[in-house]
Formats: structure tokens, C-alpha cells, sequence
């Protein structure tokens, strides 16, 4: 509205010197140099002045949250292929187009010690309707103390799960753990200590229902200011019921454990100079379950495990390619024994992303799979 008003003004006091036919052109540019004199200063005292009523009313309502409310979503869409070469002869194909994910998350930082954090999950045929998949309180005691608490719905720390790709390494396959807990940690100087809490899903045979889970984490990142244009993060976590894990929680063919079975992950993620990246990490149980209690097994005491592999280069800031050799042991024909792929992702504007990925796996069981997948990626 003050550009308009100006360019009314402009209008209103050049008219009459431009329908003077027999005015000079020293006379009209005079004429035009004290307009706009004028109009300087007109825009200068604007400036000055005081915001409306309305605006004020409006920056006293959200100013105060929009400082402390941070909305931010993804949306996924893939395409995929998948061949699936039988051991037995024959084989299996089928393709697909799917609304893979959407995710709305709301961060909320209430002052230096509590904030919140919530994130609703909806994946096509998994989560409908709408899954609350994150909800969590945080307190930390800021500079002085150097301890956090994190309670609520989460991911507890076991694993690190980094990846490149667009499908989810066999590490998270594995280990990924969903669950209501309370995580009690220490931060400082690089270093992250934390032991988290929780009730799992799986028990012990006479195991009352009890709040007996465990998970220990410890990670060091290597400050950013300590060796130019180098990234480090290692770490390692420990997990008491492997079984928890969501994807195994589903695999548990018995109405409980004869003993609880601990798991073990570590990892290595490196970064030179923002371009040249790579990811390794293991994760995978202590020891056997019992013949039997995985519906995988095939009567056998398996021990599985996981390991990821990734060499990631950012050939310009809009182009990246990666590849991964990646596998486990006692999987049977639940995830891969081996598995090679190739993933390339374009920027096609900042928040959006295209990527094809291939993969290549090979089963316990002597099955081949040839996987690919395209996905377009709006993340704000």
C-alpha cells in the first residue's frame, strides 16, 4: 500500500507539468527532480513511522511463538520394480507407485532447557490412519550441566542407521527400535553418554510385564573446528532384547523368549571436505535364539547379524551417487545375505530431490533380487 500511495503521488504531481505543452525541457526536469526529492522524503518519514494497529496486534500474536515453533515435513513418492529369481526355478515380478511417506513434524523450544518435539507418520499400506511416530519432552541443563533427559515415544538409540540410499539399510531392517522410554544422558566436549529405559513387546517365559529394557549408547563426534574440512562420528550401543526391535518384534513365533537375547551395534561415519563421504556399521545379536523362536528359523538357533557399507562423493553441490556392499549372517530368507547397490540423487530445486536406486541381493535360501526405485523427495 506505501508503493502504491507514492506511485500516486508521482502521477498526480508530474501530470500537470507534462500537459503543459510549452514548458521547457529544463523546466520538466526540474519539475521531475523535485518530485522525487519529495518522494524521498515522504518514504523516509514512512519508514520512521510506527507499525499500524493491525500489524501490531498480529506481530504481538505470532511473534511471540514463531520464535519458538518450527514446522517441518517430507513427502516421498516412489516408483519400484522387483525381480525375484525362485531357487526352485522360475521367478517373481512385480512394480508398484506408491505415496511412500509423509511426515509432519513440529519442534517447539520453550526456552534453554525444555523443548518439545512431535512427528505424525503416514506410510502407504503401514501406518493408516495417521501414526503419532515421535512424541517427546526434552530438558537439558544448558551450558553449566551438561546432562539431558528425553522421554516420550521415540527411537531408542541403538544403531545409527546413516545412509545414502533410499531404501533403509539392513542394519535398520534389523535393529530399529520404536518405543516409549526415558533416555538419561551426558553431552559434552564430544562425547554422548546415554542409558535408556523402556517396556518392550517381547518377554521372558514367567517374565512379569515390567519396565526392564535397556539400552546404553555412547558416541564421539570430533569437534567441527578440530581438523578442517574433516567430519568423524563412532560410537557403539548395546541393546538387552534384541527382540524388541520392530521388524524382529513381528518374526518372534513363540508367546514368549526362553532367555532374552542382547544385541550390539557400532559404526563409523566419515565426511572430507563436504564431498567425499562413508558409512560402516554393524549390528546383531549376542547370541543364538532358541530353535524355534523365530519364524525364520527353520527349526535352526540362528544368531542374525547386519553390516552396511556405503562410499558416498557429492560430485557438484546439486548431484550426489553412492554405493554400499552390505549383508549379514543367519537372515535366512529375511533380509539379504549379500547386497550390492548404486543410488544417484539430483536436486531438482532445493527441497526437492530425485533419486534412482538399484539394488542386487542374494538370500541364504539361494533367491536373487533385483530391486529398483525411483523416488522424488519434497523435504521443508
Amino acid at each position: 500500500m506505501k508503493h502504491l500511495a507514492l506511485c500516486g503521488l508521482l502521477l498526480a504531481l508530474a501530470t500537470p507539468a507534462l500537459a503543459t505543452e510549452n514548458l521547457s525541457n529544463v523546466a520538466l526536469q526540474q519539475k521531475l527532480q523535485a518530485t522525487e526529492a519529495r518522494l524521498a522524503e515522504i518514504e523516509a518519514r514512512l519508514a520512521e513511522a510506527p507499525p499500524a494497529a493491525a500489524d501490531r496486534w498480529t506481530d504481538n500474536l505470532l511473534g511471540h511463538w514463531s520464535e519458538r515453533i518450527q514446522l517441518s515435513g517430507l513427502v516421498e513418492v516412489e516408483a519400484g520394480y522387483e525381480r525375484v529369481e525362485l531357487n526352485e526355478g522360475g521367478s517373481d515380478e512385480s512394480s508398484d507407485l506408491v505415496l511412500a511417506t509423509v511426515e509432519l513434524g513440529v519442534e517447539v523450544s520453550l526456552n534453554d532447557y525444555l523443548s518439545g518435539h512431535v512427528l505424525l507418520l503416514w506410510e502407504e499400506d503401514e501406518t493408516e490412519p495417521v501414526d503419532v511416530d515421535e512424541a517427546v519432552i526434552s530438558l537439558n541443563g544448558g551450558e553449566r550441566l551438561p546432562l539431558y533427559v528425553n522421554a516420550g515415544k521415540m527411537y531408542v538409540p541403538f544403531g545409527r542407521f546413516e545412509s545414502h540410499f533410499v531404501s533403509d539399510p539392513l542394519t535398520l531392517e534389523l535393529g530399529e527400535t520404536n518405543e516409549t522410554a526415558v533416555e538419561l544422558g551426558f553431552a559434552s566436549a564430544g562425547f554422548d553418554l546415554s542409558l535408556s529405559l523402556f517396556n518392550g513387546d517381547v518377554d521372558e517365559i514367567d517374565e512379569n510385564n515390567h519396565i526392564n529394557s535397556l539400552v546404553a549408547k555412547a558416541v564421539y563426534s570430533l569437534p567441527e573446528d578440530r581438523i578442517a574440512g574433516l567430519a568423524l562420528s563412532l560410537g557403539m550401543s548395546w541393546i538387552s532384547n534384541l527382540a524388541d526391535s520392530d521388524a524382529l518384534e513381528e518374526e518372534i513365533a513363540v508367546d514368549a523368549l526362553d532367555d532374552k537375547v542382547d544385541g550390539f551395534g557400532a559404526f563409523v561415519s566419515l565426511a572430507v571436505a563436504e564431498r567425499l563421504f562413508m558409512e560402516a556399521e554393524y549390528l546383531g545379536a549376542l547370541r543364538s535364539f532358541a530353535a524355534g523362536e523365530l519364524a525364520f528359523d527353520g527349526g535352526e538357533a540362528l544368531r542374525p547379524e547386519t553390516w552396511n557399507l556405503e562410499v558416498g562423493y557429492q560430485l557438484r553441490d546439486d548431484l550426489q551417487m553412492a554405493v554400499k556392499y552390505e549383508g549379514g549372517k543367519d537372515l535366512a530368507d529375511f533380509l539379504p545375505e549379500e547386497q550390492y547397490g548404486a543410488v544417484v540423487a539430483y536436486q531438482l530445486f532445493e527441497p526437492l530431490t530425485l533419486a534412482l536406486e538399484y539394488l542386487y541381493g542374494e538370500f541364504d535360501n539361494d533367491d536373487e533380487r533385483d530391486l529398483v526405485t525411483a523416488q522424488l523427495a519434497l523435504e521443508f
